[in-house]
């Protein structure tokens, strides 16, 4: 930008430049990723986004810090090995806590460990984490530092945040929240181009109502190239994520993976020049995962649900998401109602409008 100096938040009486050396190398490909999303993201899901784009990083639900320091870790903590790399969101805004719950979770394998600094949900608020923390920067440094602490340096401390909140609403703000937490360390962000309403908006309408601003996030990315910096919201087509990936070091999507989870096999392809899969043969292939998990006591309606969206498009689409709901929620339900539903579709016919 003309007349501005890169690296540093213009404001009178704040000085605090953002670091030019880079950090430790991030290990981890950031080029396309899965936002973490409460009641979606969970294991079963995951399975399903990595046998559909094999290098994308695949993030957890967010798990409050205090729930992993002293809950059902297997149940909180749990995945399948092929998940990798898999990132897992923390939730809280007490150092000493998270840091503990950083080390549980690099301890168990996970590959990333981010910082919730992005949900607007009352409860959330209530907790004072999530969206909120964008107001007290200090706090979110003395956080991640914590947690940096508490790690080996193979596994990187991220932070994922909104470009504002409330009035908070203007690049040199979102400028200082990322200029106090790099200097603890931390250089990677995933931004929301969109600010959060903490009240009058519920979360489904802070995820839609705030325009977005992807030029905020770009101009982040342009003055402070030694960061990384992931862009989110409102990515839901190819064509989309092609236009903004030459402007920052990643793409996260959210709602377009999970209702239309075909776009991560077409991102692939696109980004990967990997061939298509076939899509009721990935279907297939999920078998001993899914009786194994049976076998474990999981239901198959909790691990179908994640498929509804497969049929998206296919002729007998409707017959496939039917079948999956109704039948996979009966006791005893097992892989013969995936063949049933399988043999719904049509792959080579559009579904009908």
């Amino acid at each position: 930008m003309p007349g501005t100096r890169p690296g540093r938040f213009r404001q009178a009486g704040y000085t605090s430049p953002l670091p030019n050396e880079p950090g430790p190398m991030d290990p981890v490909n950031r080029q396309l990723s899965v936002a973490p999303m409460m009641d979606w993201t969970d294991r079963h899901c995951r399975v399903l986004h990595r046998r559909l784009a094999p290098a994308a990083l695949l993030y957890t639900e967010m798990v409050h810090a205090q729930a992993v320091v002293r809950g059902d870790r297997a149940r909180l903590l749990g995945y399948s090995d092929e998940e990798h790399p898999l990132a897992l969101q923390l939730g809280g805004s007490e150092p000493a806590l998270l840091a503990q719950a950083a080390r549980i979770g690099a301890d168990e394998g996970y590959d990333e460990i981010n910082l919730n600094c992005g949900c607007p949900s009352e409860r959330v608020q209530e907790g004072t984490f999530g969206a909120c923390l964008m107001r007290e920067p200090a706090r979110v440094a003395d956080c991640v530092a914590a947690m940096i602490a508490a790690v080996p340096s193979r596994v990187p401390v991220t932070v994922k945040c909104r470009i504002g909140v409330d009035d908070q609403d203007d690049y040199e703000g979102l400028e200082r929240f990322v200029a106090t937490v790099a200097e603890a360390g931390c250089r990677t962000f995933i931004v929301h181009a969109r600010k959060a309403w903490l009240k009058g908006l519920s979360p489904k309408e802070n995820r839609e109502i705030p325009p977005l601003d992807y030029e905020r996030v770009f101009r982040l990315k342009h003055e402070h190239p030694q960061l990384t910096i992931v862009l989110n919201g409102g990515l839901a087509t190819v064509g989309a994520v092609k236009s903004v990936l030459p402007k920052v070091d990643g793409v996260m999507l959210g709602r377009a993976a999970y209702h239309t989870p075909w776009i991560l096999a077409e991102l692939a392809q696109a980004l990967d020049s990997r061939p298509l899969p076939d899509r009721i043969a990935l279907v297939r292939e999920l078998r001993p995962y899914v009786e194994a998990r049976l076998a474990a006591g999981d239901r198959l309606a909790m691990i179908v649900r994640h498929w509804l969206g497969l049929g998206h498009g296919l002729h007998g689409g409707r017959s496939f998401r039917r079948i999956l709901t109704e039948e996979g929620r009966l006791a005893g339900a097992g892989w013969a109602v995936v063949e049933r539903a399988l043999a719904s579709l049509d792959p080579g016919l559009a579904e009908a409008a």
